[in-house]
């Protein structure tokens, strides 16, 4: 494989990771306005994206006394994704260079 394929893939990856943490986030942070109509619809929009990967942590990991720590796990496993893949494919284009 091509490096500039691998570079390519690796950048389309990050993106992807980086845009679904602010969806997560945006998702997270509007679960704090449930009562406003507009907050609703934005909700009903992302939670079909978001709350599949969240309720992986879910069911994992309980609320703890109401307080919902999954999607703290959630960013941070999302995040160890990404470097975990960037530093394996880094070493995939060192060896290819």
């Amino acid at each position: 494989m091509d490096a500039s394929v691998v570079r390519v893939l690796v950048v389309g990856l990050q993106n992807f990771i980086q845009l679904y943490s602010i969806l997560l986030l945006i998702r997270v942070l509007l679960t704090w306005f449930q009562t406003a109509g507009w907050a609703q619809q934005v909700m009903g929009a992302l939670s079909p994206i978001t709350d599949p990967y969240l309720n992986i942590f879910r069911s994992l990991i309980p609320p703890l006394g109401g307080i919902d720590i999954s999607p703290m796990l959630a960013f941070f496993a999302l995040s160890f994704i990404g470097q975990f893949i960037v530093q394996l494919v880094g070493g995939l284009l060192y060896s290819l260079v």
